[in-house]
């Protein structure tokens, strides 16, 4: 048995951490949705909510209430998504092994009540990671169609007040982005409807989304929304969207180290990164089109930072089964400092992926929902801070420090949340003479 969360003081969890005081229900559809990040988050937000956990983790748990309250409470969620395995999530859990088996077991009568829907599949872009829980469908405009199906009976039959899709799955080997079917809404569309072989799940999904009108997240290196098609049809809808690469481990902690190393005037003359897990999204970067979508978005981030190229960076990612979802990163830098003289800077993170990446998921989620309401659409910069490769809304080279990515979000969170109890403050107030009436 678990018992009550304590704070430290004595005091077991409460609002308003878990409290939907605002009534809200945000249907959060996960892509990947009997995974490990997409089960402990289902998991964490349960036991969150009946005191039998603390918010570690959560970054905006702490906000002060004028801001919090902007926000859907953690207790408004309602889950539901897609996987290529048709587990309940309780046996999903207990394979990926990341919940302890005390929280595990008070998680498993919601976990077990929760099954995915059929997935898109296509062997040509995530050829690593087996299941037969497809979705049966002649072509990829039917696919599509498929999907947002699924979005309207999940809003319906959970009387969602709100909707977010987030892509959770492992990595696909990453389309040319170049080409000219990601150029123009016309000429994706067109694409989608020839069944173009060079169109991703990822994307199917990404579209599906736009086209519910709900926001959509990529937590993944898989080519999303970060096309100029699917910004185009983000506006165009009236959406936001945000990704891509959720910055948990080692690329967080890169983005905390190089600006105070640029700072100080410390010449990074090489850095060697290496990783090795074993869970299912490491298996599926056994295939060389993922690995290479996830070195990409890992390898980028220090000569923007630094403003120079690094001569020695190295990025390496292992599968090692015997570690599941324990991920272990390794970092050594070569500095040079005042006089020339070298110095080195060693660092080993011994972290858990999922439990880095599901919160984060998390917030995100609430992030795109209060974007929505506040009538943003297209690219929300402000959530870069999430990302290792984030997208901007006209593809210029982003923000990478850390510090200066908070600061966005804090800025554009002040903002967006006066903006939206604005809005939603005059609507209620426009509703009730037609009440009275």
């Amino acid at each position: 048995m678990l018992a009550p969360f304590d704070s430290g003081d004595g005091a077991a969890a409460r609002p308003p951490y878990v409290s939907p005081s605002s009534g809200r229900r945000l249907g959060l559809a996960i892509v990947g949705f009997g995974g490990a990040v997409a089960t402990t988050a289902v998991a964490g937000l349960d036991l969150l909510a009946r005191g039998l956990a603390g918010p570690q983790g959560l970054p905006l748990a702490g906000l002060e209430p004028a801001l919090a309250n902007a926000l859907v409470p953690y207790g408004g969620f309602v889950f539901g998504g897609w996987d290529l395995c048709g587990d309940d999530l309780a046996t999903a859990a207990r394979a990926h092994g990341v919940l302890e088996p005390a929280q595990l077991e008070a998680a498993s009568e919601t976990l077990g009540a929760l099954r995915p829907w059929p997935a898109v599949r296509n062997r040509a872009f995530l050829g690593g990671v087996d299941g037969a829980h497809v979705l049966d469908v002649p072509g990829l405009r039917a696919a599509v169609d498929a999907v947002r199906a699924d979005l309207r009976r999940f809003r319906a039959e959970q009387r969602l007040d709100g909707l977010v899709v987030m892509n959770l799955a492992s990595t696909e080997a990453s389309p040319h982005a170049a080409d000219e079917v990601f150029a123009s809404a016309a000429a994706f569309e067109a694409a989608v409807d020839a069944d173009d072989a060079r169109i991703p799940p990822a994307m199917l999904y990404a579209y599906a989304a736009l086209l519910e009108g709900a926001p959509y997240g990529n937590f993944t290196p898989s080519t999303g929304a970060d096309v100029p098609a699917l910004v185009e049809i983000a506006r165009r809808e009236g959406v936001p969207v945000a990704g891509k690469d959720g910055k948990t481990g080692q690329t967080f902690l890169k983005t905390l180290l190089a600006p105070g190393l640029k700072a100080r005037a410390l010449e990074v003359e090489g850095w060697f990164s290496t990783n090795i897990l074993g869970n299912r999204d490491g298996e599926a970067l056994r295939e060389g089109g993922s690995l290479a979508s996830k070195l990409g978005t890992k390898a980028s981030v220090l000569d923007q930072i630094l403003g120079y190229e690094v001569g020695s960076h190295v990025v390496s990612i292992h599968y090692y089964k015997p570690r599941g979802d324990a991920k272990e990163a390794w970092d050594n830098v070569d500095l040079v400092g005042f006089l020339g003289q070298r110095m080195q800077l060693k660092v080993n993170f011994l972290c858990r992926d999922s439990i880095l990446a599901a919160p984060l998921a998390v917030e995100i989620a609430r992030c795109l929902d209060l974007a929505h309401r506040a009538g943003q659409s297209g690219v929300c910069e402000a959530l870069g801070v999430f990302f290792k490769s984030p997208q901007t809304a006209d593809g210029r080279v982003p923000e990478h420090g850390f510090g200066a990515q908070q600061a966005h979000l804090e800025r554009w969170l002040a903002e967006t949340a006066a903006l939206t109890s604005a809005a939603e403050a005059a609507s209620q107030a426009e509703a009730a003479p037609r009440a009275d009436a």
